[in-house]
């Protein structure tokens, strides 16, 4: 089989690579199928090996100060320049507006991520016309008569669907669910990945939606929609990706998600360290307990697992905290960027036993 080549792109995370704000250059350097990428932006830590930086593994990719410092060093020009800054506020500055003119001036075609849509901009659409390059809003959902309202029809899906949950956004629900995927297929199993956000598109999953830029009408239809689709394939589990938290008075793609999804099973990724929440620092972070307890009388299917963000956690925190949490909650708990998702497919052999007999029948398949 040939080896199906990806367009090379530069990530651009200025100041924010490695932080919570940088979650989508984040995803990008830890998760690609769509695309190669070839170097990020960020002036802050500029030298540095990105994968080195994220996971203490080196990748090859380097973090560059700028576009032009960029291209000089690789001495080519990629196909494409990823805006890879996810902030609360998805509104480009002056500045940042200047960067991306400069990539298309530099020949790369732009790819956005934001809820700001680049396609609807006067001047970033005759730039790209006069420079000869493209603009793609990877978050700009369908035309209305495209989008898909909620039918019910999830309530036939039989394969165990598992929704990774949260008590916060940018916690690594997608990239806990992404692990889980991965791990599940090493398995034997067929597992696919369902994305919520822009992060798993850009990344290049096959089903999914951005859906916090979707009417709240839409919402649950979309989700359902994709995991219809999905299932088209015959997957033995799916597993979907969380958004927000269910408690978080900003955000309301988690209900929709729940609802769409109708999961029969919920894992959830909660940041010990974490004292209030992302981009609100006023508002304070909830407990575990309390997330767990709104999550199960909401959805009415039970949480199976925890994993954990170690962010600003020592190894012996890490270890020290799922000891407790695997005695408090009765749960398997594990951080999966860590350690691996072992504790996870166990519980889900447990909860689902079906499951078990799928790995030798592949196996017989396959000879």
């Amino acid at each position: 089989m040939t080896k199906k080549i990806k367009p090379q792109a530069i990530v651009y995370s200025e100041g924010e690579f490695g932080k919570i704000d940088g979650k989508v250059a984040n995803g990008l350097i830890r998760h690609s199928e769509k695309f190669e990428i070839v170097a990020v932006v960020d002036s802050k830590k500029a030298g540095l090996d990105s994968g080195k930086l994220l996971d203490n593994k080196e990748n090859g990719i380097f973090i560059f100060k700028s576009i032009d410092d960029a291209l000089n060093k690789l001495q080519y020009t990629p196909t494409y320049f990823i805006y890879g800054i996810a902030p609360l506020a998805s509104y480009i500055d002056k500045k940042q507006r200047e960067v991306i003119l400069l990539a298309m001036k530099r020949g790369m075609n732009i790819i956005n991520g934001l809820a700001e849509f680049f396609t609807d901009d006067d001047e970033l659409v005759e730039a790209a016309m006069n420079y000869e390059v493209e603009i793609h809003d990877i978050r700009k959902p369908p035309f209305r008569k495209d989008l898909h309202q909620f039918t019910g029809k999830i309530r036939n899906v039989t394969i165990p669907i598992i929704a990774v949950m949260g008590t916060d956004c940018a916690v690594g629900k997608r990239t806990t669910a992404l692990k889980l995927v991965e791990a599940l297929k090493k398995e034997g199993l067929k597992a696919i990945f369902i994305t919520t956000g822009q992060t798993g598109l850009l990344q290049g999953s096959k089903y999914g939606i951005a859906v916090d830029v979707l009417t709240s009408g839409f919402a649950s239809g979309e989700v359902e929609n994709a995991i219809l689709e999905a299932e088209k394939e015959s997957p033995d589990i799916i597993v979907v990706e969380g958004q927000g938290a269910l408690s978080h008075p900003a955000f309301t793609s988690s209900s929709a998600i729940i609802r769409g999804s109708m999961p029969k099973a919920i894992i959830v990724q909660h940041p010990p360290k974490r004292k209030n929440r992302c981009d609100f620092p006023e508002i304070p972070m909830p407990s575990l307990e309390s997330e767990i307890q709104l999550i199960e009388t909401f959805s009415t299917a039970k949480v199976i697992a925890i994993t954990l963000n170690h962010e600003a956690m020592s190894t012996k925190e890490i270890e020290q905290t799922i000891e407790l949490y695997e005695i408090k909650f009765k749960l398997p708990t594990t951080d999966v960027l860590k350690y691996n998702c072992k504790k996870i497919i166990d519980k889900l052999y447990e909860v689902f036993p079906e499951l078990i007999n799928i790995k030798p029948l592949l196996w017989q398949t396959q000879d």
